[in-house]
């Protein structure tokens, strides 16, 4: 009976995991669908940064949206960045400093949470003061690991 019980955990974590897998059965991909994702939140975080910038008219409505939008794609480019996916404009970096990459997609993804939070405030001022943290996350991470 615990064999049974084994087996089909077994095959329920291997079915689970065959998604993830078959989404990028080629290396371009996973390029694709990362750059895909990264494109998406750099044209609404660009929507932000005009408010916060001041270069279009502050929309707390809009500013929420985007920020939404930002904060969520923020969380989808990491899986397609796996062992055996180098290219595109990922440095070497990123599958040699592995931990460190990772460190810098947690800032990232928590930074775009708090632009969330401050899109929220309804305030130009808030946004502002959160735009900065976040555009830095972003930077941070090309600085370290995207070949311009």
């Amino acid at each position: 009976m615990i064999r049974l019980a084994s087996f089909a955990l077994a095959a329920a974590c291997a079915a689970i995991s065959l998604p993830a897998a078959a989404q990028f059965a080629k290396p371009e991909d996973a390029i694709k669908y990362r750059q895909s994702a990264l494109f998406v939140m750099g044209q609404h975080f660009s929507r932000v940064g005009a408010m916060a910038n001041g270069r279009v008219p502050y929309d707390a409505a809009a500013a929420s949206a985007n920020a939404e939008i930002v904060a969520e794609m923020a969380k989808l480019p990491w899986t397609a960045f796996g062992a055996g996916t180098e290219g595109g404009k990922g440095k070497p970096e990123v599958w040699k400093e592995a931990a460190k990459f990772k460190e810098h997609q947690d800032k990232m993804v928590a930074e775009t949470g708090k632009l969330v939070v401050a899109a929220k405030a309804g305030t130009v001022d808030a946004l502002k003061a959160q735009f900065g943290s976040t555009a830095a996350s972003c930077k941070a991470c090309h600085d370290g690991f995207r070949n311009q």
